[in-house]
């Protein structure tokens, strides 16, 4: 999901070394009709030496990853949408810069860099002898055509939905707008220095400049709006990233396979293959315990119901710790027109008001009718918490300084009341202000158990406050996500859940949540939240973390009043992962992390 995001970041660290084993055979002068206990003895501590030195990393092997939810088939940094795309495009794409366990950037692709005095411009010196997963170099040109793609006109119309990382850049809106034929804001040196410049003077550029790389020489002949249907995007075998892993093969909504990268700039992977099997959520752990799977990971995870029972197994090891992004129940508050919904644009003057949920009371009595922390106790087992801010809890940016909307069926009662939605004709649920009959559709896709299982709980809890919900068919996520982000009028979804893997850069919400954003599936149109939005982001005074963070907190009390979204809770993480893996070494947003360093103790 997530920064969108992405939004999702790779990190690479040192690369261990190939442990070689040299057994030598020692000759001895001592009488061959030596003590036989004596000898065994020593034989016996001899092979303890050898074991000892066996011990590490070992090439070869496979492993195979469980996912609860088959990916919609996007395999392209700059065009996929959800988290099931990226637990392939983790393995096989890269950044220039990447993230380590304190969330700090560190290199990647991209070696060292230099920022200019006034945090205009950003030069970054790249790796050298780094090859796609076809053999072809790896360069500057490579960076321009990525950021280029991202910025040009008819990349939003086609699908694109990360505009976040080139809109801050020099020349951005020209180029975009077809102005001019040249994008001044990413500069190639030479074939091992890329140049960033900005329009103002930014205060995170590493943020910008770390989002994948996507090769030019395959995709430069390609028209912008065929980059989403070409082999290159949906092909194993046909998509090319630098990563330790390349995308070869897959039985589609069955299972996916990676295969190692032998040239990795990094060094070879140890491991051979890494196998995606799509199963069952609630068969996940079963196949843990029987090795048939060797991890899980994102989105879903270990389920909370079975976090005791996968504890006891002797062959798997667990890593729990704070989601780091939320489960959210949104409100539909406008609609797109059919035309821009065929055109593939996002122009809120042509947005239609959906009247069912554009009384901010309503909003706010809806958010007191859910009881989010019996989803918690009762769904999560306790292994998760309510939050109240959209911004991850991990980040100096998060308050709960806001309007904490505890559960009170009173309160919620109370507010309906005010707003006029009250039962007229005594059959138990609230007309709306006209005597109309007032029923909310709540929209949700398959594949997360505790998501759908949320879903008539939050109908149970909103219809004890009078409120009718009818509960839509649930569909499988990829074609869930489009139906919601194209919602029109006719379409008609008032509510709708969903979960944000957030991005860990920075805290900037813009994401998700400024007007335009593809991610805003609310349509929330609040000129406020955009301004304060953008206030955190203003030099000089943005320079100053205190400055951001006072910022964000009003932004934070600004979204949980106005409320286009109730947030529901934060689930912990929960990997799983079979002994004979190693080598797992995870961030505070993803298991996934520098996966050319693990490897099984039982590889041939």
């Amino acid at each position: 999901m997530l920064n969108k995001k992405f939004w999702y970041l790779l990190l690479v660290l040192t690369i261990f070394a190939f442990l070689l084993v040299a057994c030598n055979s020692e000759s001895s002068d001592e009488p061959e009709d030596e003590d036989p206990d004596t000898e065994q003895e020593e034989e016996s501590n001899e092979d303890e030496e050898e074991e000892s030195e066996q011990e590490g990393p070992v090439a070869g092997g496979e492993i195979v990853g469980a996912m609860d939810t088959a990916p919609a088939g996007v395999f392209n940094p700059i065009f996929y949408q959800e988290a099931y795309e990226a637990n392939i495009l983790d393995f096989t794409h890269e950044g220039l810069v990447s993230q380590n366990d304190s969330l700090e950037f560190i290199p990647s692709l991209a070696h060292d860099w230099e920022i200019n005095e006034d945090q205009t411009e950003i030069t970054l010196y790249l790796e050298e002898g780094v090859t796609w997963h076809d053999g072809e170099d790896f360069t500057a040109d490579d960076v321009v055509f990525t950021y280029t793609t991202i910025a040009s006109p008819g990349y939003v119309e086609a699908g694109g939905i990360r505009t976040e990382y080139v809109t801050p850049l020099e020349g951005y809106e020209e180029f975009n707008a077809g102005e001019t034929e040249e994008f001044a804001g990413v500069t190639a040196e030479d074939d091992h220095t890329v140049t960033f410049h900005f329009a103002e003077p930014n205060v995170n550029p590493l943020y910008y400049v770390g989002f994948p790389i996507i090769p030019e020489h395959v995709f430069a002949d390609v028209a912008i709006e065929d980059m989403p249907t070409h082999e290159a995007t949906l092909d194993p075998g046909k998509v090319i990233g630098t990563g330790p892993f390349a995308f070869t093969d897959m039985v589609e909504r069955e299972e996916y396979v990676l295969t190692r990268h032998d040239d990795y700039w990094q060094g070879q992977p140890y491991l051979e293959k890494i196998t995606w099997q799509i199963v069952d959520q609630s068969v996940i752990t079963s196949l843990l315990e029987t090795g048939d799977i060797d991890f899980v990971a994102d989105p879903s995870g270990v389920p909370a119901a079975d976090y005791e029972m996968v504890e006891g197994y002797d062959n798997v090891e667990l890593i729990e710790q704070p989601d780091f992004g939320y489960q959210i129940m949104g409100f539909k508050l406008n609609y797109r027109t059919e035309e821009d919904v065929e055109a593939g644009t996002i122009d809120p003057d042509n947005w239609v008001e959906n009247p069912d949920v554009a009384d901010q009371q309503v909003r706010q009595a809806i958010a007191y009718a859910i009881d989010r922390q019996g989803l918690v106790d009762g769904l999560l087992y306790g292994r998760g918490s309510v939050i109240n801010a959209p911004i991850a809890q991990q980040f100096w940016a998060y308050t709960e300084d806001v309007p904490q909307y505890e559960h009170s069926t009173d309160e919620a009662e109370a507010l309906l009341d005010d707003a006029g939605y009250v039962d007229t004709d005594g059959d138990g649920f609230r007309e709306n202000p006209d005597g109309e009959e007032w029923v909310l559709e709540l929209a949700y896709p398959t594949g997360n158990q505790i998501r759908e299982r949320s879903a008539p709980v939050i109908q149970e809890n909103l219809e004890a406050v009078g409120i009718k919900v009818n509960l839509r068919q649930p569909k499988e996520m990829s074609a869930y996500v489009e139906d919601v982000m194209e919602n029109d009028v006719d379409n008609g979804v008032d509510l709708y859940l969903i979960g944000w893997s957030l991005g860990s850069g920075d805290p900037d919400p813009s994401g998700l949540w400024n007007i335009t954003a593809a991610y805003n599936m609310s349509r929330w149109n609040n000129p406020d939240s955009d301004e304060l939005i953008f206030k955190a982001l203003e030099a000089p005074d943005a320079f100053e973390q205190e400055f951001r963070k006072q910022t964000y907190q009003e932004w934070q009390e600004l979204f949980a009043t106005d409320l286009p979204a109730v947030l529901l809770y934060a689930q912990n993480k929960i990997y799983g992962f079979n002994e004979r893996l190693n080598g797992i070494d995870p961030l505070p947003y993803s298991m996934i992390n520098d996966p050319h360093l693990w490897w099984v103790d039982d590889a041939e």
